[in-house]
């Protein structure tokens, strides 16, 4: 399972996305996306995102090594397609961290194997406070932020699953519930599960 968090900036997605990750019982395996802007003070090379110039990039981009990019407040954002391919034929589920253009992208190329979760915030008042509380955007780039943040949200029918970050933890607990259910489908299931039907049957 491939497993998509969207948010606009400052909804939740990546609070969720680092939640997820500390549940070691879920087994989960952070995709980390290539960028090419400026890293904050609060973000770790390697961990939060690899930060790679425009001409690497670009790069990138040419060669088939992204399995997804996107053009995000005049940034690129790209997911390398090597660690993906690696962790997927081990039979082990992913978590990404993207938006609505890797999300579809991401869709497109791989299919059944994607769930997507929208994150939504509870009001835009509550994402500008949230964005002013961050402190690592000026006012103008928090201003274009929720500016964009409006067109982000009109996809939120394009997800699978939809929820509205009001409450952490109330949030966090529904995302549990999806990868839990989704790890149960009969089509996921299915090699696991057939051994153990037919045992059923004939045993």
């Amino acid at each position: 399972m491939i497993l998509i968090l969207s948010s606009p900036s400052g909804a939740g997605k990546t609070t969720l996305t680092r939640m997820l990750m500390q549940d070691k019982s879920l087994d989960l395996t952070l995709s980390v996306s290539v960028t090419t802007r400026a890293r904050r003070s609060s973000e770790i090379d390697g961990i939060h995102y690899r930060f790679i110039d425009r001409r690497e990039f670009e790069r990138m981009k040419s060669d088939g090594d992204l399995l997804e990019w996107a053009e995000v407040h005049g940034n690129g954002y790209g997911t390398p397609r090597a660690p993906v391919e690696r962790v997927l034929a081990e039979g082990r589920d992913m978590l990404f961290d993207v938006d609505w253009q890797g999300a579809k992208q991401m869709r497109e190329r791989l299919g059944d194997d994607v769930v997507t979760i929208f994150v939504l915030p509870p009001s835009m008042r509550e994402l500008r406070s949230r964005l002013e509380r961050r402190a690592e955007d000026s006012s103008q780039t928090i201003d274009q932020r929720l500016d964009n943040a409006k067109a982000e949200i009109e996809r939120w029918r394009n997800y699978h699953y939809v929820i509205v970050n009001d409450d952490l933890q109330r949030a966090y607990s529904d995302a549990l519930a999806i990868v839990t259910a989704e790890r149960l489908r009969a089509l996921r299931a299915a090699a696991g599960i057939e051994s153990f039907v037919q045992s059923l049957i004939h045993g």
